[in-house]
């Protein structure tokens, strides 16, 4: 005969229940089931060869990157300067794996933020084994394309030429007038309609040298995936040159500089992180255009793929409700976060007192998260963020036994038991995790559990076994009456 619930009887907790097992048919899954986050895919076996895609501003290079790819992925707006590092992306062709490079245009006698753009590009065609060369065939061959013409032939890689924007035949014989430029045929292509692109790619696969073979399946031990977010101007992409001993991307004190994620392979620690700098989310997302707005859902993409989120606070300025929002979107994610106060080389005693009063006040919603003092400018305690980092991933990744969960759940029920509503006291049978990356543990229970009391578990959780840098999850399967008629 089955036990009605009551007050007295409820109250207890079931240990035997979870090693009956159950019947699924007699459960109710009340927040459904989270699926699966994160997985740490391994990364492709040697390095692809590169091909660098160069040009003075809009002639349409992120354009024909996004073509080769396959994909939107490059932001593209048509105004000069939207590009300002530089990006790789993995393309296939034919059969064929390599790296393309998106790079910012390249202009002569120019400062400031140009002039670091600049010398972005100038560093892609080095680092390259050969160089697509972008030019609007409309305009034809200007002054800053004979500039680029003796870069190129400084750096002595071999060139492909692209006419871009030829959009019909009557627009071909502009792409010949670019036999003046001196390197060798011009191939028409239209970036926008794929016009001209295979035979681009297949000029561009001739002087390329072969990629390394590659191997199928799922490769353990490749480099975590670091996520630096945060809003404008906080310090992003200073982390990310301080971190990678180099200027690798353009850094300004304009907010916004950074456009596309940038990812770079860095070895900290002893071990190879794939740290990518990201787009500054601003405040309103939904109302920003053009270019930034493109680099916001970039931003947001770039955080799904990471497996850590570093999140950067200003820790010279009051905390924002912009800073929280985008603790908020990492959270949301299931990521494993760790927060960076960046800047703390312009603190003082005063602004301390007050930044710990903001954190206790605006930041409870993740006590939990790895804090480290940081400044991106000059280096100061750079050497905590690894540390903090593997703290983050460990319990992103651990897994409590299912019996030692139960032997949680039974004491805490014991001495904290689910208050009383309406005569009933619903009680937790069992539990077990269901999944890591984020912990994801699933109560199965005779009544619904109050918002308030999964809080109480998830803080007497954390309290038992850790779990600092990670969200955990907890959601309920709750059991019906046999018997029950619908509609009662």
């Amino acid at each position: 005969m089955e036990q009605h619930a009551d007050a007295t009887t409820e109250g207890a907790f079931d240990p035997e229940a979870w090693e009956a097992g159950y019947d699924p048919d007699e459960w109710v899954d009340v927040e459904g089931d989270a699926p699966a986050r994160g997985g740490h895919d391994g990364e492709a076996s040697g390095p692809l060869p590169v091909l660098a895609v160069v040009g003075r501003p809009n002639v349409g290079k992120s354009t024909l990157v996004n073509r080769i790819i396959g994909r939107r992925e490059a932001v593209v707006e048509d105004t000069p300067g939207v590009t300002r590092d530089r990006v790789y992306y993995e393309a296939t062709w034919n059969g064929r794996r390599f790296t393309v490079v998106d790079t910012g245009g390249w202009e002569r006698d120019v400062v400031g933020i140009d002039l670091s753009v600049a010398v972005q590009a100038e560093y892609a065609i080095e680092s390259a084994d050969a160089v697509m060369f972008v030019v609007d065939a409309i305009v034809g061959p200007t002054d800053s394309d004979e500039a680029v013409v003796r870069v190129l032939r400084k750096a002595g890689k071999p060139v492909v030429l692209a006419a871009n924007k030829v959009d019909n035949m009557a627009q071909e014989a502009d792409a010949a007038a670019l036999w003046s430029l001196g390197l060798g045929q011009p191939w028409p292509v239209s970036a926008v309609h794929g016009r001209g692109s295979g035979d681009l790619l297949d000029a561009a696969l001739a002087i390329l040298p072969e990629a390394p073979a590659q191997r199928f399946g799922v490769t353990e031990g490749g480099p975590r995936r670091v996520a630096l977010l945060g809003r404008p101007n906080v310090g992003k992409s200073s982390m990310l040159n301080k971190v990678a001993g180099e200027t690798r991307v353009v850094v300004d004190k304009i907010a916004g500089t950074t456009r596309d994620p940038v990812d770079e392979l860095i070895q900290l620690g002893g071990k190879t992180w794939k740290f990518i700098d990201t787009a500054g989310i601003r405040r309103r997302v939904h109302l920003t255009q053009g270019a930034d707005f493109y680099a916001s859902l970039r931003t947001t993409a770039a955080l799904e793929k990471a497996e850590v989120g570093v999140i950067l606070i200003d820790a010279s300025e009051r905390l924002t409700e912009q800073d929280t929002r985008i603790i908020s979107l990492a959270v949301e994610a299931g990521r494993a976060i760790v927060i960076a106060y960046n800047k703390w080389d312009l603190m003082d005693e005063e602004r301390r007192y007050y930044l710990e009063r903001e954190i206790e006040q605006d930041l409870v919603q993740v006590t939990w998260a790895p804090r480290v003092n940081v400044s991106a400018l000059t280096g100061r305690h750079m050497e905590k963020l690894v540390p903090a980092i593997e703290t983050a991933l460990a319990s992103w990744e651990k897994r409590i036994p299912t019996g030692q969960l139960n032997a949680f759940l039974g004491t805490l029920v014991a001495s904290h038991p689910h208050p009383i509503r309406g005569g009933k006291q619903p009680r937790i049978l069992f539990g077990t995790q269901a999944g890591t990356k984020p912990p994801r543990f699933v109560l199965f229970t005779s009544g619904f559990l109050e918002a308030g009391y999964r809080r109480f578990i998830e803080r007497r959780l954390r309290e038992e076994f850790g779990f600092p840098g990670t969200p955990i999850e907890i959601r309920m399967k709750v059991r019906e009456k046999r018997g029950r008629k619908t509609g009662r």
